[in-house]
This record gives C-alpha cells, sequence and structure tokens, in this order.
C-alpha cells in the first residue's frame, strides 16, 4: 500500500498542486510557514476524512474561494484506487472511491492505513488524559471500523445526554428522559471500555520491546489502561451521578474520561518523568502504532512526519529512520542536513516554497 500522487486544489495556501511519491521516503524541506504541513494534513484526511487541526472544513478551504479538491491516487494489492475529497463552504464535504460516492466519511476508514506523527505527539505522556484517548482512538478507528462505529455513536449519545443536562436546570420535567441516553451510552460505552482492554494488552509487549531498545536496556516501560468506570457497574454509577451531572451540566462518568497510565519503575512518568524519559515514552507509542497497524491490517501504514527529527536528539532520530525504512513515509522538514550525514536513503526530495513543490535531485549518499 502506497500513495502514487496527489492533487489539490484550492487547499490551504495551494491554488494548484500536483505531487507524486516513491514508494520509500519523500522528503519536503523549506523555510517554516511555506505549506508543507498543508500537503501532509491533505494526505491524513484523505485516509480519514478529517483533518488533524482543525474540525472546521472551511479551514481548509483557500482564502477567497467557496471549495477545495484533493485528489489522491493509491495502489493497494496491486489494484488502484482514486480517493476524491470535495470541501465546501456551507456544506458537509462529499467523497468518492473511484469515482462511486461515499455515503458515510467513516467508510472511507480502512483503505488507507496512515499514521500521522507531529511535535505535538510527544506530548502525549505530560499532557492530559484527552491525548492518550486520542492516541488510541486513533488507533484503533483504523484497525476495527467496529469500534470507529461504536465510538462515532457514543459521542453523539454523550452530545445529546449533555444538551439534555443543561435544558433539564430550567426544566426538571425532562429528567426521565435521561433514561434513554444513558441506555446508549452504557451499551457502546461498554464495547469501547472491552475492546480498548484488548487493544492496550496487545500493545503492551510492542511497546516495552521498541522502549527498551530505546532507552539502551535500561528502562522497562509499563502501560495500564485506566477505565474511568467499571464496565460492569456503569450503568449504576452513571445513575448514582445524576444530581452531581445535573449540577455541573455534563455527563461525569465514563470511557470519554479514560486514560493510559505510563511508568518506569513503579514511577508514573506522566507526573514525574524527566522531559527526555516522557519523550522517549512517546516515541515508543507511535513506533508501537507503526507495528500495530500492520499486524492487526496485515500491511504496512503510510508514514507522516512533521518536523519531528528536529524535536529528537540524535540516537532517537536514528532509532526512528532505521525503524521506518520499509514502509511509504513522507517527512517535512526545513532542511536536509541530518539525511545528508547519517547517510540515510531518501527516494525523492521536494522544496515547497510560497505555496509550490520544485522536484530535487535525490540527495547523495
Amino acid at each position: 500500500m502506497y500513495i502514487q500522487s496527489i492533487e489539490l486544489s484550492n487547499y490551504r495556501n495551494y491554488r494548484s498542486l500536483e505531487m507524486e511519491f516513491d514508494r520509500g521516503t519523500n522528503i519536503l524541506f523549506g523555510d517554516n510557514a511555506q505549506g508543507k504541513t498543508n500537503i501532509l494534513e491533505s494526505i491524513y484526511l484523505s485516509g480519514t476524512s478529517r483533518s488533524h487541526r482543525t474540525a472546521r472544513d472551511r479551514e481548509l478551504i483557500r482564502f477567497g474561494q467557496e471549495e477545495a479538491h484533493i485528489r489522491t491516487n493509491v495502489r493497494k494489492n496491486d489494484l488502484s484506487y482514486c480517493i476524491d475529497i470535495h470541501i465546501r463552504q456551507a456544506k458537509s464535504k462529499g467523497i468518492a472511491i473511484n469515482g462511486v460516492p461515499v455515503k458515510k466519511a467513516s467508510d472511507l476508514f480502512g483503505l488507507l492505513g496512515i499514521i500521522f506523527f507531529s511535535p505535538e505527539d510527544l506530548n502525549i505522556v505530560k499532557n492530559g488524559p484527552a491525548e492518550r484517548r486520542h492516541f488510541i482512538n486513533a488507533e484503533l478507528s483504523q484497525i476495527d471500523r467496529i469500534y470507529l462505529s461504536d465510538l462515532s455513536n457514543y459521542n453523539k449519545a454523550l452530545n445529546q445526554r449533555n444538551s439534555l443536562l443543561k435544558e433539564i436546570f430550567d426544566h426538571p420535567e425532562l429528567r426521565e428522559t435521561l433514561d434513554v441516553w444513558d441506555g446508549q451510552l452504557v451499551s457502546y460505552g461498554k464495547r469501547l471500555i472491552a475492546r480498548r482492554r484488548e487493544f492496550i494488552a496487545d500493545l503492551i509487549p510492542i511497546v516495552r520491546g521498541i522502549h527498551r531498545k530505546l532507552s539502551g536496556g535500561i528502562e522497562d516501560l509499563l502501560l495500564a489502561y485506566e477505565p474511568n468506570i467499571d464496565d460492569t457497574f456503569f450503568e449504576d454509577e452513571l445513575f448514582c451521578a445524576r444530581d452531581r451531572d445535573m449540577r455541573m451540566g455534563t455527563t461525569t462518568v465514563g470511557p470519554h474520561r479514560d486514560d493510559l497510565k505510563l511508568s518506569i519503575a513503579s514511577v508514573d512518568i506522566r507526573r514525574f518523568g524527566s522531559q527526555g524519559q516522557q519523550r522517549t515514552c512517546a516515541l515508543s507509542l507511535k513506533l508501537a502504532e507503526i507495528q500495530m497497524m500492520e499486524v492487526k491490517r496485515g500491511e504496512k501504514p503510510i508514514l507522516l512526519l512533521d518536523d519531528v527529527l528536529s524535536e529528537l536528539d540524535s540516537n532517537r532520530q536514528n532509532y526512528l529512520l532505521e525503524s521506518i525504512n520499509d514502509i511509504q513515509t513522507i517527512i517535512s522538514c526545513t532542511g536536509l542536513d541530518e539525511f545528508v550525514k547519517n547517510k540515510f536513503s531518501v527516494h525523492r526530495v521536494y522544496e515547497i516554497s510560497n505555496g509550490q513543490a520544485f522536484l530535487r535531485e535525490k540527495i547523495a549518499n
């Protein structure tokens, strides 16, 4: 599985752009604020139907225009696929695969396996639980379509329940209607908890092995799933929390408050780890994500690295680049010095400048 080419029209700062990619390592280099991340974002959107930076589609459209287009050509299992995404100012986006419209954006999941790694991901460990839940949800949604459906339905029920909680403050007679949304939360929530538990159990040995190599065999990283609620008692706990939920206007128990614990030698790295330990843990999680997707999907994912190398020391840079030499990787960076110095194999190089992409000679190793 790999991306052959992409075409952008009125997307972000690009009026028109056409690029072809190699099956190996592709470099996008140039100064900051030239549009490198926008290209990676468009690729990620082609595989997941959503941006990693914004939930507002209109922000993806070039200033002064009414609509934008993305066309991505993919090769998978000796078959060709063309993914067309039509983004409009006042309407939901349109998606088609080989010219056939996709009814639900979630139906796009599964065609491409994409892992996006940005400097912000290095904060997975030290930031709040929402970052770690996003990591779990993003990975599971790409390897388990049922999980994606359950997560979508859970979030819809959660939003409806939270809206109702706010209305009950002025209309107490609506309290009994909470039963409807409670039932849906419990049904979908239990399935999310069970699947997350399985996922973390599968992830643990992969992460531990990677982290031991990254730390030179010194540290043993342990992961533990921390569900906000015991799924056995979810219904009872949700009912008991009603008065509190009505006072606060939000649902206070459920898998939308889960967390992932990371520890080394019984020390909670989220709170007490050094910056170096936290970054190494984050890198271990992202590299484990690659292996997990390959195991569960039976194919190697496409990796997007958005200016991550500049945030890592030379040892972590080397480990990361050596770990991805057999999958299609598209890397954004401001310069090529690290690739030249370390003699890494690079197959295609583009210089990105002022909304244009210029194909350059390959890096001489």
